[in-house]
């Protein structure tokens, strides 16, 4: 962290994600400030962040660590260890949104232990995390997900077109998969991130267990947790607007945003 205790937070992707962050950063975040971007698409980047006014430098993904003392990770699931590595290798911190890459990559938990480094997982579009996490202390029974998704925001999952679903057209709520939610992420990798958080926060993405709709009849991402354990029943709904981008909510952004005020916060509220 630099001398006048700013933390020195770059982001990793300038998609619909990373501009809200880049956005809130330059209007402030107490002790933060954005130091670097990187993205594939360098002039597209250079040419936005100046219409913001917003002035920093956009690097190569594997100089961004150079830069910073938080990445945030906000990019297409198949760079996320090109950004990871670097960051965690340094000992530095990295706030994942695409919490899906992580089971594909479980050595990068050994990195970041072995360097100091930090993973963050944030809450992102769900609830009630902080209370699975405690009653995961004790015995968690079971934990089921379902998710009901506006079908513009599934269309492109790779599920759809390995069982050869066509969702266009449809009238009536169609159940597209259920399974684990490691066989979710898989399918739907830019959709259900979501169902990664929920099992690193409880039972695991194998014991923890999924239903995907495609429902014309909602305007909003929404998801339904219910779990039973040995200290409580929960059971939570929540309903996200979705962003510029159909297939992730307004609060994802927000989440992280959050995560940082909270990381140097003198009152911090939650587990």
């Amino acid at each position: 962290m630099t001398s006048d205790k700013q933390r020195r937070i770059g982001i990793a992707g300038l998609g619909t994600i990373g501009k809200s962050l880049a956005c809130a950063l330059h209007q402030g975040i107490p002790h933060s400030v954005l130091a670097a971007v990187s993205t594939r698409s360098v002039e597209s980047a250079r040419d936005w962040l100046a219409t913001q006014g917003i002035k920093v430098p956009v690097v190569a993904l594997d100089e961004l660590e150079k830069h910073c003392d938080v990445v945030i990770e906000c990019a297409p699931a198949a760079i996320f260890e090109d950004i990871a590595r670097p960051v965690l290798g340094a000992g530095k911190q990295l706030i994942v949104l695409s919490s899906g890459a992580l089971l594909d990559h479980p050595e990068l938990v050994d990195l970041a232990e072995h360097t100091g480094g930090r993973i963050l997982v944030p809450t992102g579009a769900l609830l009630g995390l902080d209370a699975l996490i405690a009653a995961s202390e004790g015995d968690v029974h079971s934990v089921t997900m379902v998710t009901r998704k506006p079908v513009k925001g599934l269309l492109g999952a790779p599920y759809l077109a390995e069982h050869g679903i066509e969702l266009e057209g449809i009238t009536q709520p169609v159940r597209i998969f259920a399974g684990s939610a490691r066989e979710a992420i898989a399918g739907f990798p830019a959709n259900v991130n979501v169902a990664v958080g929920l099992s690193l926060a409880g039972i695991g993405p194998d014991r923890t267990t999924m239903e995907i709709w495609a429902d014309p009849g909602v305007t909003r991402n929404t998801h339904t947790i219910t779990v039973d354990s040995d200290s409580a029943s929960l059971s939570m709904t929540i309903a996200n607007i979705p962003s510029e981008n159909p297939k992730t909510g307004r609060i994802t952004a927000r989440s992280a945003i959050a995560l940082l005020r909270k990381m140097s916060a003198p009152l911090a509220v939650g587990t």
